[in-house]
């Protein structure tokens, strides 16, 4: 499509649960197999969506096909801890989407169960034009919640986040770490069985990352599981058991955090 520079091929969002499952210590709440993703990349540049209907109707525009993952296979358990590794581009990310249920998967089968809290993308769908208070609202219905939870959690996201003096403002006045901290203090307010973090322990200053970093570990305390994707193989030792590494969209290793990461880390040291 025009203005982006890939397509993706048959996806679908699908909305988080209402309320969370009961899942037992122990048990699978996450499986995939075989999963792929496929995506249609232009063969050149398309500059307007008037040039791309017309080279469209005449039948001009070209793409390849271009697999962002292919063939993964993994299985998380309740309570396990598990960061994806890999260089940029590898396709940390888009896995992460399709255990979230934002993309659906061109082959493969992704299996979830629980409530699912995606950390992907700070402060997506926010509006600019509304408040901190009415943003609040929007998101949090968003990730499916109820009118009555809302009501109960909103004092809670505000303290959390910090940002009483400005919640009747509007959002483009606030700044991207005031934006950050609000939809973490949103994502994370209510208790997930699936937490899905993507690079996102750097929000705001330091003592507001300490909050964040704690309220991930009382989630791991009591028994969420965590999904991270990290560039910081101390953090990943920290907070998982298990690493997957992925190399150009393929699973290249799997198993212990620490001998994983180490092996990353000697390969990306010896480029």
């Amino acid at each position: 499509m025009p203005g982006s520079d890939v397509e993706l091929m048959e996806t679908r969002a699908t909305p988080a649960p209402e309320t969370p499952l009961a899942v037992a210590p122990g048990e699978v709440v996450i499986q995939l197999d075989h999963v792929g993703v496929k995506y249609r990349v232009p063969t050149e540049h398309i500059r307007s969506f008037k040039e791309f209907a017309i080279r469209r109707l005449r039948g001009q525009v070209g793409y390849r096909e271009f697999w962002a993952l292919h063939d993964v296979s993994l299985t998380v358990r309740r309570g396990e801890g598990l960061v994806i590794v890999g260089h940029n581009g590898a396709g940390k990310s888009t896995l992460l989407k399709v255990i979230a249920r934002v993309l659906r998967p061109t082959e493969g089968r992704v299996w979830v169960r629980g409530d699912v809290a995606p950390l992907l993308q700070l402060g997506a769908g926010f509006h600019p034009e509304m408040t901190g208070r009415e943003n609040v609202w929007l998101n949090a219905t968003l990730l499916g919640h109820s009118r009555r939870e809302i009501e109960a959690h909103f004092r809670e996201i505000v303290d959390f986040a910090e940002l009483w003096d400005f919640i009747d403002a509007p959002l483009r006045t606030y700044s991207s770490g005031m934006v950050a901290r609000l939809g973490f203090a949103v994502a994370t307010s209510w208790h997930p069985d699936v937490l899905l973090v993507d690079e996102l322990l750097v929000v705001g200053d330091q003592s507001f990352q300490q909050k964040c970093r704690a309220r991930i570990d009382a989630f791991r305390a009591a028994g969420t599981t965590v999904v991270l994707v990290s560039h910081n193989m101390s953090e990943a030792r920290a907070l998982c058991q298990q690493a997957l590494w992925l190399e150009h969209g393929v699973v290249r290793a799997a198993g212990p955090v620490d001998e994983i990461t180490a092996a990353y880390e000697q390969a990306a040291s010896a480029v």
